[in-house]
């Protein structure tokens, strides 16, 4: 009696020795790279895909969570795959004695005991299933794991290294492949096929096997009623459900803003824009439809931004991104192309704030010549004397140039540069001919300067990304590209131009232009909340014969509104100081430009206001504020903000009302209609 306890202790010895044994075997194990690569992702403003790449090795791998998956996928894998895959440490001891009882009763192999942190480790090492020495390695592996890693961690790893044939791996990938949506919501027979497709992927693929396929996910199903995961019912239902027979492609939206997200952080596996996926579908759909059946060379680029925000909503940088004859791999949103009239409402804006000119102003269409420089209307008419307004809206040419003329055309570049627009000089010099195009600009920048008029004259810092990245991008107050009133005076003269026709009445302010030697047709307008540009030429810069922005540009435009998926918002009211009257009851400096000189581009000494200087800060006596100017012919009449305070002045030295606390905008105007301005801060 006396050895049995001998005995006992013994053998409690041996099994602590080989617990101890196994436990150093395990701890010695070398797991392979946990850290496994995924495919790139972009996503838009709500987590849509937008795009995915590639691995390395040309397979879709998509990461993946068990919150990330159906509920009922999960319940089924575990049901068939591991039921007690909570609860054991990485191998299955039952499930082992279960398996190899029943070979033995059988003379063959009847079920596995292979768990999902076996299958994990399999996977990890791209190991074989068959041979003894493999599956000891799995055996090693999965305990290692479960040391280093929580249960949610390996059934991530099952979720993203999963095979579902040919190169897709990973329940995410094929979810988009075989069903076209991320796996949160299955049905049963989806899930279930999922289930089955691992444990076979090459020989039970839908697209090449969809009998295969369809029997190994029915014996999924009839399992998983008897493991009480589906009624009866549910999987006669299930059942009836055909099973995909052609393979999906993967979403591949916004293609040149992925691409341009990733070049901008090449180590980043996800990237979220701003974009908004389903409105980017249908405007790649637009420009498709846009350019199908014509000329083979003809590219389009849409940019759809919120100027309230400045968030990027869709970005359109070809008609198709393929190579070919169109170029479609080249993002014409990008490209730097001539803007032909687009520029022309900021010219009448400048104009306008700097008191030279109302919209009900007078100016002469008639033959000029500026030291040589004789521009001509499009249609080489003369209109004589017009509104500003309507010579704005006819996109004559003369007119803009004699306000460019009296603006300054470095003046006008370095309003655009405080848009955001970066125009390029061909000459390095600014002169007349920019307000005509005469300047290199990309479609982004134009999109930048109408969301910086829509938005009140304050430029609009456009971004793409979401989170901290388009946070920094709206730091900092905006910069001043003209006031108020005059964004909003130029905004109404464009609101008032007819649609293209069969266009909508919508309520939007537009404008189209059209490059020298027809190469570019453009349109950009905006609403209450949104702005879009268009462009349409060829990537190579050739001329486009009979191309005009009115013609094949703003049609696209107004369809891109329409495909917003919201009723458009209205324009905004009048600000504060917008002189709503006609040319009659203007101020008689600005009833008729002067423009700063003769016809022949002789100049006269201009007005300049010699007090108060720019940027300064005052506080006013008590009788008003005391403003000086020299030089230019009186009467002289003064503007604050915009709204005329006295008329009639002969006197170079006058003392204003009190504007009140704030920033001022202070103008005089000459009897010739110069004028010359100054900001400052009344304390």
């Amino acid at each position: 009696m006396r050895v049995l306890p001998l005995l006992l202790v013994v053998a409690l010895f041996a099994v602590a020795l080989a617990r101890d044994a196994v436990d150093g075997w395990v701890a010695r194990t070398e797991l392979p790279l946990l850290a496994v690569e995924t495919s790139v992702e972009v996503v838009d403003r709500d987590g849509r895909l937008l795009r995915a790449y590639t691995v390395a090795d040309g397979r879709w791998r998509l990461g993946a969570r068990a919150d990330q998956v159906d509920p009922l996928y999960l319940a089924m894998l575990l049901a068939y795959e591991d039921k007690r895959f909570y609860r054991h440490g990485g191998v299955d001891a039952r499930a082992m004695i279960r398996a190899a009882g029943q070979a033995l009763a059988n003379g063959r192999i009847v079920s596995g005991a292979s768990t999902l942190s076996m299958q994990v480790a399999r996977l990890l090492e791209r190991g074989s299933t068959g041979r003894w020495a493999g599956k000891l390695r799995q055996i090693r592996v999965a305990l290692a794991l479960e040391r280093q890693l929580d249960k949610d961690a390996i059934l991530g790893l099952y979720l993203t290294l999963a095979p579902f044939g040919g190169n897709i791996e990973g329940v995410r990938a094929a979810t988009l492949a075989w069903f076209g949506k991320e796996p949160a919501r299955l049905s049963p027979a989806q899930a279930a096929l999922l289930v089955a497709l691992p444990q076979s992927p090459e020989a039970r693929r839908p697209d090449l096997n969809p009998e295969a396929a369809r029997a190994a996910r029915d014996r999924v199903l009839a399992r998983m009623v008897q493991a009480g995961v589906l009624s009866v019912e549910a999987r006669a239902v299930a059942t009836r459900a055909p099973v995909p027979t052609v393979r999906r492609p993967f979403p591949a939206l916004a293609p040149h803003m992925a691409d341009r997200a990733r070049a901008d952080d090449p180590v980043a596996l996800r990237h979220e824009l701003t974009l908004d996926a389903p409105l980017q579908r249908r405007l790649e759909r637009l420009t498709h439809q846009t350019v199908e059946g014509r000329a083979r060379r003809l590219s389009i680029a849409i940019m759809v931004a919120d100027h309230r925000s400045g968030a990027i909503l869709a970005a359109v940088g070809s008609g198709g991104y393929r190579a070919g004859a169109r170029a479609g791999f080249v993002d014409m949103t990008r490209a730097l192309r001539s803007p032909g009239s687009t520029l022309k409402p900021l010219v009448y804006a400048l104009a306008f704030d700097q008191g030279m000119a109302h919209p009900e102003t007078l100016i002469d269409d008639t033959p000029v010549d500026f030291d040589g420089y004789a521009p001509q209307n499009f249609d080489g008419r003369f209109r004589g004397r017009v509104r500003a307004a309507e010579a704005l809206r006819l996109s004559l040419n003369i007119p803009v140039v004699r306000l460019t003329r009296a603006v300054g055309p470095a003046r006008l570049m370095a309003a655009l540069r405080r848009a955001g627009v970066r125009p390029e000089l061909p000459g390095g010099r600014a002169g007349l001919a920019v307000a005509l195009g005469g300047v290199g600009v990309r479609l982004e920048g134009l999109v930048r300067l109408y969301a910086g008029l829509a938005n009140g004259g304050h430029a609009v810092p456009l971004h793409w990304r979401r989170g901290t990245a388009g946070d920094r991008a709206r730091q900092g107050t905006p910069e001043q590209i003209v006031g108020p009133v005059a964004a909003w005076q130029v905004g109404r003269v464009l609101s008032r131009l007819a649609p293209p026709d069969g266009a909508p009445a919508l309520p939007l302010a537009y404008k189209t232009g059209t490059s020298y030697g027809h190469r570019d047709a453009w349109a950009l307008g905006f609403d209450g909340a949104h702005v879009v540009g268009v462009w349409i030429g060829r990537p190579d810069g050739t001329p486009v014969p009979g191309a005009f922005g009115g013609d094949l540009a703003a049609p696209v435009l107004f369809s891109a509104f329409e495909r917003l998926g919201a009723a458009s918002t209205p324009l905004p009211p009048p600000p504060a100081g917008a002189l709503l009257v006609g040319n009659a009851d203007l101020p008689a400096p600005l009833r008729v430009f002067g423009g700063g000189g003769d016809a022949n581009g002789g100049r006269a000494s201009a007005p300049l206001l010699a007090f108060p200087p720019e940027g300064v800060r005052l506080i006013p006596g008590e009788a008003g504020l005391v403003a000086k100017v020299r030089a230019g012919v009186p009467p002289f009449s003064w503007l604050a903000n915009g709204r005329p305070v006295l008329s009639g002045a002969r006197r170079r030295e006058v003392t204003l009302p009190d504007p009140g606390r704030g920033f001022l905008t202070l103008t005089v105007i000459d009897a010739e209609g110069r004028a010359d301005r100054t900001r400052l801060r009344i304390d």
